[in-house]
């Protein structure tokens, strides 16, 4: 891919970011969904909801057996997954919790794992109140520094976990960078990157040097907070084996029917991420000149200190915003209690907007001193920008703070 970044047809936003995938919109609809896999040459791949299947003799089946081992829905949707990934190989798992648990469980006691110092709160309550209960070593790395990760690495490390744009300080890691340390100095060690806020439309992994990637489809893959999945890519076989081995011993598989719709989800994977970050834009940019509001954080603005790094990797960005807002928990407060487009809500990436207050909701877990040392103060908020009318999503930012901080006369 030429990483010399142009403007395209989709519009001024996108300038300086990398080209699109080629073919990306024609794959997420047709790799995995040949009717011609079907006797009834159905369109639109068929749930499968059989628990087992017939086998010809004992041993001799029809390439499945028991559907936590494999089944025809799932494979449709990890086959197109694995093609906007531009891997080999993808599995889907029952959440993106339980794919990380399955990647971590291809480690054994005593190796060590490196991990991101901002992640997902349910990843650092894993790594930190799990994890280490099983004997693993778990530290914490800024990633965006590679010389600190590199300070990092010990001899027993197995593992890197990469998140990038992270939850909820969106900080953008130099995946290449990154990756080309961490192998420089040990090849076997297996970089891992949650690329839930970008989706497989606005970030490679794979193609920068990772060796896993991988999603809570639940956000932006699947787009309808409608289902709870995860999906975990791979380019090496040994990986893919194990993984596989895992996936069926590990028993986290999701339902056919999830698989149905997250795979659904895929056809307008590039509409919906397109915009979503025209509308993002347009709110950072007036969040940002706002005079109510401290600090924007929002990797497609300029003043993104890794904004330069963003249009490197990547062909776009998310509707992810992070923002503090001037005064109190109070005034927080009341600025989400006046949304009215927006709800408040956990998770992101469906179609519609959703506010939260990370230090109290989603990052509740990590504990108080290090989400200080973050920046997850009592003033920042996380956006979710959706597919509203743009018009309508910074009316509803502008009247909350309003709200939160009345004219005095």
């Amino acid at each position: 891919m030429d990483p010399k970044q142009k403007t395209d047809d989709r519009g001024d936003v996108f300038a300086g970011f990398r080209s699109t995938f080629k073919s990306f919109a024609t794959e997420a609809i047709h790799v995995g969904q040949e009717p011609e896999q079907w006797k009834s040459m159905a369109v639109v791949p068929p749930i499968s909801l059989s628990t087992t299947f017939k086998q010809h003799g004992p041993g001799n089946h029809a390439g499945f057996e028991y559907s936590r081992s494999g089944n025809p829905t799932r494979n449709c949707l990890e086959k197109a997954v694995a093609a906007l990934d531009g891997a080999k190989y993808s599995l889907a798992l029952a959440s993106g919790l339980a794919a990380t648990v399955t990647i971590t469980h291809m480690l054994k006691t005593g190796d060590g794992i490196v991990c991101m110092d901002d992640v997902y709160g349910g990843t650092n309550r894993y790594f930190q109140r799990i994890a280490t209960e099983v004997g693993l070593e778990v530290s914490f790395a800024d990633c965006t520094k590679p010389e600190l990760v590199k300070a990092a690495l010990k001899p027993n490390t197995k593992l890197v976990w990469i998140e990038t744009p992270t939850n909820p300080t969106m900080k953008v890691v130099d995946i290449k960078a990154c990756s080309d340390v961490i192998h420089e100095h040990n090849k076997d060690i297996v970089v891992v990157v949650d690329n839930t806020f970008m989706s497989a439309y606005f970030q490679r992994p794979l193609a920068l040097g990772a060796d896993i990637c991988m999603y809570s489809a639940t956000k932006y893959m699947n787009g309808h907070s409608d289902v709870v999945m995860g999906l975990v890519s791979t380019n090496r076989d040994d990986l893919n084996e194990r993984l596989r081995f895992l996936q069926n011993a590990l028993g986290g598989v999701p339902s056919p029917f999830d698989c149905f719709l997250c795979n659904r989800g895929l056809k307008t994977l590039h509409l919906r991420m397109e915009r979503h970050f025209k509308n993002a834009m347009g709110a950072a940019k007036f969040l940002e000149a706002d005079p109510r509001v401290e600090r924007v954080i929002f990797p497609g603005l300029p003043s993104h200190p890794q904004h330069e790094v963003m249009k490197k990797q990547c062909t776009g960005c998310p509707g992810m915003i992070t923002f503090y807002i001037k005064g109190t928990l109070e005034h927080a407060s009341t600025f989400l209690s006046n949304l009215k487009i927006f709800a408040i809500a956990e998770s992101l990436g469906g179609y519609e907007s959703l506010a939260e207050h990370p230090a109290i909701m989603t990052h509740a877990s990590v504990p108080e001193k290090e989400r200080c040392l973050l920046g997850i103060s009592d003033t920042l908020i996380r956006l979710s920008v959706g597919l509203e009318d743009e018009a309508d999503i910074i009316a509803d930012l502008e009247q909350a703070l309003a709200a939160a901080h009345p004219m005095k006369n």
